[in-house]
This record gives C-alpha cells, structure tokens and sequence, in this order.
C-alpha cells in the first residue's frame, strides 16, 4: 500500500474541562484526560502524579508560558505581582 493511499489515524490526548484535578486516596494528584481518535472519544484516563512529578510539570509549563500574555481570567499564579522598587515576580 502506498503512502498516499493508507488511512491517516489521528490520536489526541486533551484535559477534560469539566472534571477538576484532585488527590487520590494514595495521595498522588490526578488529572483525567480524554483520548481521542480521528475525532472520536475513545477513553478517559487519569494522569497519576507524585507531588514532586506534579511540581516539575508545573515548573515546566511556567517556563513555557513566561513569554505568553496573561489572559484577564487567568489563575492567580499567573499574574504578576509588583514589588517595592519595580521588581516583578511571576
């Protein structure tokens, strides 16, 4: 079968909006996401994270967002905070 004639499959994985990120009973934090294929629902399933896991997830994604405006409805972690002779901490 030729390159062009093989049916492209289409996975993505994406939080679900409705469901809250919360503690299990072993203490991990989870996250449920949604997977999908060529459009389609086809699991959910949680993302387990240690604390720690978790702290370097969200190091990481602040890394990525430092250049990004912060949008009016973002949390407050994301706003700026002005400091006594104009520093600015995130």
């Amino acid at each position: 079968m030729s390159p062009t004639a093989r049916e492209t499959t289409e996975w993505e994985i994406t939080p679900v909006a409705s469901k809250s990120v919360n503690r299990g009973p072993d203490e991990r934090i989870a996250l449920t996401l949604q997977i999908t294929r060529n459009g389609k629902p086809v699991a959910t399933a949680p993302l387990r994270l240690t604390v720690a896991e978790a702290e370097r997830v969200h190091a990481a994604l602040c890394h990525a967002l430092d250049q990004e405006p912060v949008p009016s409805d973002a949390p407050e972690c994301r706003k700026s905070i002005q400091y006594p002779g104009g520093r600015q901490r995130y």
